[in-house]
């Protein structure tokens, strides 16, 4: 008899079809091979030794600070140890229980789901002169041919953008904005290239958007995640698909000592008011992006990208864009034009954890990338 240590990020369905498991013990199988970690903020001190006996009666565990057992402290972080199968079983339980174990109850409940292994890689096209990076510039057939390469390498969208959003940015007129894209949008539409790929404007500009959508993108890329009640109204309009980014403060302000008091919990409570008021406005197709980069510390970018997952409990595709950007330089010194391996670092670790959108200037190193890495998670 031989036996040896498999990897955690091995696809464990391919490897139960491989074994010959039947389809009623893969789906109880895989309820115990996917391992969650959750961290439980101001959580009861009754309700932490409560939550505690219930995860260990089902074989699951809650990490404790050594006082909670005497109540000393009204409140209390934790950290819960559980499978999928474990998860379900507790979401159960505390239905039943005292101390505010009901609504934890049914946050635990939103936080049983499976990553997806799909991707789709959008290409970015700047048609300004001051983006951070040069080699996203382009204007005119530059920017035809530059968008039909991207398409050629396997870039699902094309995100076209005429203001910069860099740290130290400033806004810009809607109609110097408008009459940067006009020129790109139409050789777009000229040329049919939307029947080849998806298009997103990465613009906060109603003016602007409306032009877009009106020839054929399908996309609103709003850094402002739909602050402009008029930007909402156009969305919902053309039934855009609307990508809800997070920005702490403004472009030419946000990296002047970003401050959160949980970036995880802070960035979930500004997805759930945007969320709502998309709704309210009848967006429904949406796609969240953390805004790496926008108002964050490196200390606040690596916890979100680390902990990406967690943001796939609202059952929307999560975007990450960290291509290129200076988080890069601040943990291993390169100038822009040396960023691709930081860049493919940083990608492939948030895909790992959830991505399926993955905003980059290189298409063609990402969908390469992309694919080895699903072919090693998907083959045992």
């Amino acid at each position: 008899m031989k036996c040896y240590k498999l990897s955690s990020t091995t696809d464990v369905l391919s490897l139960f079809q491989s074994l010959g498991v039947t389809k009623e013990g893969i789906a109880i199988l895989k309820q115990k091979a996917h391992l969650n970690f959750i961290y439980i903020k101001d959580l009861k001190s009754p309700a932490a030794n409560i939550l505690k006996q219930d995860a260990l009666s089902i074989g699951a565990d809650l990490a404790v600070p050594k006082e909670t057992i005497t109540c000393k402290k009204p409140l209390v972080d934790a950290l819960l140890i559980a499978n999928d199968k474990q998860l379900k079983e507790l979401s159960f339980k505390e239905k039943a229980q005292p101390f505010g174990l009901k609504a934890l109850a049914q946050t635990l409940s939103q936080f049983s789901f499976t990553c997806k292994d799909d991707f789709t890689v959008m290409g970015v096209i700047n048609a300004n002169e001051d983006s951070f990076f040069q080699g996203s510039r382009f204007n005119g057939k530059s920017a035809l041919h530059r968008i039909e390469k991207m398409i050629d390498e396997g870039a699902g969208i094309i995100d076209l953008g005429g203001v910069s959003s860099r740290p130290g940015s400033l806004a810009i007129s809607e109609e110097e904005e408008l009459l940067r894209i006009v020129p790109i949008v139409d050789l777009i539409a000229q040329n049919k290239l939307t029947c080849k790929a998806k298009f997103s404007l990465d613009s906060y500009s109603p003016l602007c958007l409306e032009y877009a959508l009106s020839h054929g993108f399908e996309i609103v890329n709003d850094i402002t995640a739909l602050a402009n009640d008029a930007v909402a109204r156009v969305a919902s309009k053309y039934k855009a698909t609307v990508v809800l980014m997070h920005m702490q403060g403004a472009p030419s302000s946000m990296q002047k000592a970003p401050l959160y008091d949980n970036v995880i919990l802070d960035v979930d409570a500004f997805f759930q008011e945007r969320i709502e008021k998309a709704h309210a406005f009848g967006i429904h197709n949406l796609i969240l992006d953390v805004g790496i980069g926008f108002g964050k510390t490196l200390e606040h970018n690596l916890q979100l990208l680390k902990h990406h997952e967690h943001f796939l409990h609202f059952g929307y595709p999560l975007l990450v864009g960290a291509s290129r950007k200076s988080m890069i330089d601040t943990i291993y010194p390169a100038p822009i034009e040396k960023r691709l391996a930081g860049t493919l670092a940083l990608h492939l670790k948030a895909y790992e954890h959830g991505a399926s959108v993955i905003r980059a200037h290189d298409v063609y190193e990402h969908v390469q990338a992309l694919s080895v890495l699903r072919a090693l998670n998907s083959t045992f």
